[in-house]
């Protein structure tokens, strides 16, 4: 999106959005140099700023309690787990995960945030360790991939059917072609 369709749609709309502001800033850092019709739509996006047509909309004005508190048990269990064991695990994934499975707790002022957590900590601790716990062990049944794996890529048709021939070749070693039946036929046998 330009310049000056995100100034635009500001004024349209009464407010800059971190997104908007975001892509402003990032066309700003990338582009050699503005044309005069970016520097005008940048003037009248700041004038309206000013005058208050346009509110700029603060990067976060709520936070979800329950992401520090999902966050605060992962860690101390990983941490646990790591320094137990060799394993390495991702924390950013037991998170997620986590915090799939539990009920948001969201809180626009810290007396709110105070509120949300003591809340949390009476009534769901067991349920935060309880998601945590699956998240783990749900990180811990995941299979090491093999660093030389690669996505399937290309734009070519004859590249990517090549691509899906390989992994099949890797990947289904007790496939053979039923040389008596039809040329297209193939079974699967059993390797004991």
């Amino acid at each position: 999106m330009s310049i000056e369709k995100i100034v635009d749609q500001a004024l349209q709309d009464g407010y800059l959005t971190p997104a908007m502001e975001a892509e402003v800033g990032r066309i700003c850092d990338t582009a050699a140099e503005l044309s005069i019709d970016e520097y005008m739509a940048l003037d009248r996006l700041m004038g309206a700023l000013l005058t208050g047509e346009v509110v700029a909309v603060p990067r976060k004005q709520f936070i979800n309690v329950m992401e520090e508190l999902a966050l605060t048990e992962a860690i101390s269990r990983v941490a646990e787990i790591e320094s137990t064991t060799d394993m390495t695990m991702d924390l950013g994934d037991i998170a997620a995960y986590a915090l799939n499975r539990l009920p948001p707790m969201y809180a626009t002022t810290e007396e709110g945030a105070v509120y949300q957590r003591s809340r949390a900590k009476e009534g769901l601790q067991e349920l935060i360790a309880e998601k945590v716990d699956e998240a783990i062990a749900r990180n811990l049944d995941n299979p090491d991939f093999f660093p030389e794996r690669q996505a399937i890529r290309s734009s070519q048709k004859d590249d990517v059917l090549d691509q899906v021939s390989a992994l099949l070749q890797t990947c289904a070693h007790k496939f053979e072609i039923n040389s008596a039946g039809d040329a297209g036929e193939a079974k699967a046998t059993t390797v004991n």
